[in-house]
């Protein structure tokens, strides 16, 4: 499998729904619905729609029953982003290449975009997700999503984050806040994609599991990654290059075992969790 080939096409997919979903002057004010675009388009790699895309598909659905829910993380990872990116948080100017959305729209705007994004988020999941499949399984995912953004993933791993020790922590409170800020989100995309797909409450269990721990390898590929950076939360800084790298081998490989019953049409989400941990590392 082309796993970049996977993410220029299932993109491609998100991108268009996207296009359709997001507010256009007169409808909103004209610079919010600047600043919400802002960081959306272009994108990064979409990794979490496609991770949602290659979830259904592994359970025998079509990439496009999954759509509200790829459409809907996307929109919730960028308002993550917009947050992030502020002066009270990690100050960042620039993302993907080009001026965070608070440089070019001001702080006040960027903060009601990211609030903007997220609430259109639930809201796409909530209009079209009824057409992909049965309620409860639509209402399993959003509750899924909401869990993932709250105080106990998301914005939790985010404080926790922000307040983090220079010194004297240890790998697993490190890695608490790495499954809450980013594992839990990208456990909901896989979640979500299989429960709009179709899947059992085993097959949905196991997705939760493999989720779980390729999204906690994704965030030490970025320690690694990053590792001339400072950042305090990191198991680089406390296990070396090495043994960051060992660590998210081993989630890999508990998260691929996590696949061994859905046979040839999880190769997408296995060759997708691959890349996710292996970039560069």
């Amino acid at each position: 499998m082309d796993v970049h080939a996977f993410l220029r096409e299932r993109g491609e997919l998100v991108d268009g729904f996207l296009e359709k979903v997001l507010p256009t002057s007169p409808g909103a004010p004209e610079a919010l619905c600047g600043a919400m675009r802002h960081l959306v388009f272009p994108g990064g790699k979409r990794l979490r729609p496609a991770l949602c895309f290659a979830a259904a598909e592994a359970v025998g659905a079509a990439p496009e029953r999954a759509l509200p829910m790829a459409a809907a993380v996307e929109l919730l990872h960028t308002y993550s982003l917009v947050h992030d990116d502020l002066p009270c948080m990690d100050d960042d100017s620039e993302r993907r290449g080009r001026p965070t959305v608070h440089v070019v729209y001001g702080e006040a705007v960027a903060v009601l975009a990211g609030d903007a994004l997220q609430a259109l988020a639930f809201e796409v999941l909530a209009q079209r997700g009824a057409r992909a499949g049965p309620t409860e399984r639509v209402l399993g995912a959003m509750r899924d999503l909401a869990v993932a953004a709250g105080a106990g993933a998301l914005v939790g791993g985010q404080v926790d984050d922000l307040a983090f020790p220079a010194e004297g922590s240890d790998p697993a409170a490190v890695e608490s806040v790495h499954l809450r800020k980013s594992a839990a989100l990208i456990a909901a995309s896989v979640v979500g994609g299989a429960r709009l797909g179709g899947a059992d409450a085993a097959t949905v269990a196991r997705m939760r599991s493999f989720g779980e721990n390729v999204g906690l390898a994704f965030q030490i590929a970025d320690d690694v990654l990053d590792r001339d950076e400072d950042g305090a939360c990191s198991l680089v800084r406390l296990l070396g290059v090495d043994g960051a790298r060992r660590r998210a081998e081993t989630l890999l490989a508990d998260a691929l075992g996590e696949l061994d019953e859905l046979g040839e049409r999880a190769e997408p989400l296995r060759e997708l969790a691959r890349f996710a941990v292996r970039r560069e590392i």
